[in-house]
């Protein structure tokens, strides 16, 4: 890595400390911002999400406001286990990937603070909540669409993203046997032959294809990649050495087409692609106005979900790419939409020519910065390690 680089991503880390340091406390109850202008609210799934840079980075003020959001989840739940959308409400209600976020993070925190029994109870029941989400009353859990953090785009029944969520709940939980049920289970084909037979259930994996679909439900599925599902499969041991690496290999190969057809200019993945586009059949008319190609959901590039993917090719041992993409993606933070700062840490970037898109200084865009530089300088995966050590039945 050149001098220079290493120089840059340096300040960076400074500039993510400051970032999370002026978010760590809002205008609702002093809980924390989601960002640093533009989102005062304390949105429960990327509070959840900076679990994982906050952690790493062991700064005692940062660590003491994820415990408070944590506790403020507990008290806000829902009688039967659900964990709102916002921090502080707890009518705000729906989503599908606030419980089992909240699991994960409960999980991680248990083991920086070495408190086991860490909010025990709302553990107990969000578990409960989170049994009654499988229609086939099973393990994989389904989701109504838009309800995860895609709220711009339609994921419907057994959404990737979410059941990586829950996988890795189960084992940083010590749920192991559940844990190897739902990974058997997601390694199933989906079903495309049109039919569905008594006693079949329809999977994740893709024919002929590395990656995991984007969502499955009976005889219906998305074969559109998601890179923060992939990612997180990969990081948890869902997906085995060999995928992984033949995974990466086509990704990589996607993005170098991707810029030859001038869908993509910077050195870093989108969250989702092939776009889907206005002649495709899952083109809704609502994407004209906020998911068009290359944007937002459908296609843009989001820090976080780039720092993901940054620790899952550490997690695959390609640790020289890691750092190219650590590089990539220390240019790409640079940039600020509209505040006059160093490092916007901007939420998302437009595909096709690089420029910042939503609010600067967002929350998770720094917690997950700080995560992927602690990979990459470490060489290891912090909380996914382990999982990953579980052999999987």
């Amino acid at each position: 890595m050149k001098t220079s680089d290493q120089q840059e991503i340096e300040e960076a880390k400074k500039a993510a400390i400051e970032v999370l340091l002026n978010n760590a406390h809002g205008p609702c109850r002093g809980l924390p911002r989601t960002a640093g202008w533009g989102y005062p609210e304390p949105y429960t799934r990327d509070l959840m999400f900076s679990i994982f840079g906050i952690a790493v980075s062991e700064n005692k003020k940062l660590l003491q406001s994820i415990r408070k959001v944590l506790e403020t989840l507990a008290i806000n739940q829902t009688e039967r286990g659900h964990i709102p959308s916002l921090v502080n409400d707890k009518e705000d209600r729906g989503s599908s990937d606030t419980t089992p976020l909240f699991l994960l993070g409960v999980g991680i925190f248990r083991k920086i603070s070495g408190e086991p029994d860490f909010l025990n109870i709302a553990v107990e029941k969000a578990l409960t909540w989170m049994e009654y989400q499988s229609p086939s009353d099973r393990y994989m859990v389904a989701q109504q669409p838009t309800s995860d953090w895609r709220d711009e785009q339609w994921v419907t029944g057994y959404g990737l993203f979410v059941n990586t969520l829950v996988y890795s709940y189960l084992r940083i939980l010590g749920k192991n046997e559940k844990a190897d049920r739902m990974h058997s289970e997601m390694s199933r084909f989906t079903i495309t032959g049109g039919t569905i037979h008594r006693h079949v259930h329809e999977g994740l994996v893709v024919k002929h294809k590395p990656y995991y679909a984007f969502w499955s439900y009976k005889i219906h599925s998305s074969e559109r990649f998601d890179l923060l599902g992939n990612s997180l499969a990969i990081l948890s041991g869902i997906a085995s050495p060999t995928r992984a690496e033949e995974m990466i290999s086509w990704i990589e190969e996607e993005c170098v087409a991707m810029k030859g057809s001038s869908d993509l200019t910077v050195d870093l993945p989108p969250n989702f692609f092939p776009y889907i586009k206005p002649e495709d059949p899952d083109w809704l008319p609502r994407y004209a106005f906020y998911n068009k190609p290359g944007e937002y959901h459908n296609g843009g590039i989001w820090p976080f979900v780039c720092g993901f993917y940054v620790a899952a090719l550490v997690a695959a041992k390609k640790n020289t790419l890691a750092r190219e993409k650590l590089v990539a993606l220390t240019h790409l933070i640079k940039t600020p939409n509209t505040a006059k700062v160093n490092f916007g840490f901007n939420e998302w970037i437009k595909a096709q020519d690089g420029k910042p898109m939503g609010q600067d200084w967002q929350t998770w865009s720094a917690a997950l910065y700080l995560y992927a530089v602690k990979c990459v300088e470490a060489k290891r995966t912090p909380f996914f390690d382990d999982m990953r050590l579980c052999p999987n039945l």
